[in-house]
């Protein structure tokens, strides 16, 4: 699908769309041009949230992952890196065996898989999760979690493909 002609846009609209025009899923979300101002700012709220960034990358990675969207991968696994977790956590996002990892890591891959398959948590879950998180930060987790399914589903129905982007700058 072809993206949307940024100057057409309204001029609220247009402004954010030509801050973020380097990466096509900021381009391609554009076609919803009353939705996509919110949705960026939502995402610059997540990644401003109080889940301890690596973690966040971590979940967003395993979303990714297990909703086979390649572009989120491709982008979030330079993010992840840049915020310092290493190559065995980023596989592990990838099969989501927690096998070599931290607790805290292994815990937020488990959490995460289980947001992805029951839409939910038990009692149990919660109980280890405020274990290490505060409330806030299980909050911003399930948030995140839930704004990456949006994010992967938008990247899969359009088939975005990180071709012809450039470095953000």
């Amino acid at each position: 699908m072809d993206y949307p002609d940024l100057s057409a846009l309204p001029p609220g609209a247009r402004e954010i769309a030509e801050e973020r025009s380097a990466l096509n899923v900021y381009r391609m979300v554009f076609h919803s041009p009353a939705l996509a101002p919110d949705l960026v700012r939502l995402g610059d709220a997540i990644a401003r949230g109080a889940l301890p960034h690596p973690l966040r990358e971590l979940a967003v990675l395993r979303v990714g992952h297990v909703y086979g969207a390649p572009y989120e991968v491709h982008h979030h696994e330079r993010i992840a890196r840049g915020l310092g977790l290493d190559e065995a956590a980023v596989a592990a996002a990838g099969t989501g065996s927690p096998q070599g990892l931290p607790a805290e890591q292994a815990a937020v891959l488990a959490l995460t898989d289980r947001l992805l398959e029951r839409h939910g948590l038990t009692d149990a879950d919660r109980t280890r999760a405020l274990s290490f998180l505060t409330v806030e930060q299980l909050s911003d987790l399930v948030l995140t979690v839930g704004f990456y399914q949006l994010v992967c589903t938008y990247l899969n129905a359009f088939e975005v493909t990180t071709e012809g982007e450039r470095t953000p700058g």
